[in-house]
């Protein structure tokens, strides 16, 4: 098992509204994780898995905003993947996830 570390952040504009308003979620191979702005740990195994990041406005329990995606694969020759999640600044922008 690898750990996979997703660094999830806003805009530096929106950065205010997001901590107040909203919660990020991380989707790994279909299941949903709820968590908070900023660095989040999940364990993983070796293999190919589905990324989503997205976010909803607090006490929403169905909505996808911002939605971005990826595929990675984990080859066993390291303990940590490391992804960085970046929500665009204006309304309607998407997550861009890169490695790193």
């Amino acid at each position: 098992m690898a750990k996979l570390i997703v660094d999830i952040r806003p805009s530096l504009i929106a950065l205010p509204f997001h901590r107040a308003f909203t919660r990020p979620v991380i989707e790994l191979d279909g299941s949903e994780t709820v968590t908070a702005w900023g660095a989040t740990e999940l364990p993983v195994g070796t293999g190919p898995h589905r990324i989503s990041v997205y976010f909803r406005y607090r006490g929403q329990r169905a909505a996808r905003l911002g939605i971005g995606r990826t595929e990675i694969t984990v080859d066993g020759s390291t303990a940590v993947v490391r992804l960085t999640a970046r929500l665009g600044p204006r309304n309607g922008s998407n997550f861009t996830i890169t490695a790193g």
